[in-house]
């Protein structure tokens, strides 16, 4: 995690509130369950006399959204580069977590603990981490696919079902998520054969 000192000020709710979507803020670069003492670049979700009530609400450039009061003195509040304001640390770059999913053709353990020392060679022994670890069987197949509304099925080839990805492992499907009033089909892998006639 790398920070910076940037200067800036405080913004009341007035303030706050005549503020646009391509305005440049900062606000509390805290995430869920783990505190941070400094700020996130961010910008709000939408326009500043959109909102209601007081309450404020910004997406990082990070992609956590943080709402806030501007007026509260308890809170971190919404704050803009000022060379006039006060010196406050703000989050310039951070990791990335990565949820993987690996699929190691004729793997035993032998093949995953040597996967995850090149792991931690190339990036170091204190950020490569196992949170969790299984080891299942994979059949080397492929799957196809789909994603069609949970009221159910028309006709396979009715419009309103959308082919999300193809040629995929079956483990893969399980770390996808189907999108609101959707739900995955997942068929046999088929080839797409083009017998469009050529000149």
């Amino acid at each position: 995690m790398n920070t910076e000192k940037v200067t800036a000020r405080r913004l009341t709710a007035e303030e706050a509130s005549q503020l646009s979507l391509r305005d440049g803020i900062f606000v509390s670069a805290e995430l869920d369950a783990l505190s941070l003492d400094c700020y996130a670049p961010a910008f709000l979700t939408r326009p500043g006399e959109k909102f209601e009530g007081g309450s404020f609400t910004a997406r990082t450039v990070f992609g956590q959204e943080v709402t806030t009061l501007p007026d509260d003195a308890e809170g971190r509040g919404i704050w803009v580069a000022d060379e006039k304001g006060e010196e406050i640390e703000v989050l310039k770059s951070a990791g990335v977590l990565l949820n993987l999913a690996l699929f190691v053709p004729e793997g035993d353990l032998g093949s995953l603990e040597s996967l995850y020392s090149a792991a931690r060679d190339a990036f170091g022994v204190g950020i490569v981490q196992r949170w969790s670890e299984e080891v299942v069987a994979v059949p080397d197949v492929k799957v196809d696919l789909f994603e069609e509304p949970i009221r159910g099925r028309k006709s396979a080839g009715a419009q309103n079902r959308d082919r999300r990805a193809l040629d995929i492992y079956p483990t893969r499907v399980r770390f996808l998520e189907p999108s609101d009033g959707w739900k995955f089909i997942v068929e046999p892998h088929k080839e797409v054969v083009d017998d469009t006639p050529t000149i």
